[in-house]
């Protein structure tokens, strides 16, 4: 019988069952600390790929996101027109999504951070330089890989 079709006591008494269990799961010694935990299948995805969008909104409001993004728009389907196989394509595309990958990873520490305090520290300034640096190089090898195919291409 649907829960909707139980006598109102009934499906009062249900709830609380179910919520009782969810709580006794959740409040348990074997019990993870972040309840999301407990997701599992389809539910757990959907709920993942929730995130993963949240995350992307999030990327949109650094500056430095967007214009890779907009960089992106055009060099991806850029990497079509210029690669000759499925893997000059594969890496030329790879290296763009490569650079907003790690633009992605370094807001997220500065995030991460920035959350801890405003003041300064060594190692609050080191973790955030090893960001840039990372960007750096992500930055560094998308454009060594154009510029090779690009001189392949035309050259």
């Amino acid at each position: 019988m649907p829960p909707d079709a139980l006598p109102p006591e009934s499906a009062a008494a249900t709830a609380a069952a179910t919520t009782s269990q969810a709580t006794a799961r959740a409040t348990s010694p074997d019990a993870p600390a972040n309840p999301q935990k407990l997701r599992t299948g389809l539910d757990r995805v959907w709920h993942a790929a929730g995130y993963s969008l949240a995350g992307l909104r999030a990327g949109w409001g650094e500056t430095a996101f967007r214009q890779e993004a907009l960089a992106a728009c055009i060099l991806v389907p850029a990497a079509f027109w210029l690669g000759r196989n499925w893997v000059e394509v594969a890496l030329l595309a790879g290296s763009v999504l490569g650079v907003m990958i790690v633009e992605l990873l370094n807001t997220a520490v500065e995030a991460a951070i920035d959350r801890i305090g405003p003041e300064w520290h060594p190692l609050s300034k080191r973790a955030k330089d090893m960001g840039s640096a990372a960007v750096l190089l992500s930055l560094l090898l998308a454009a060594g890989t154009w510029a090779g195919a690009l001189y392949q291409r035309f050259l």
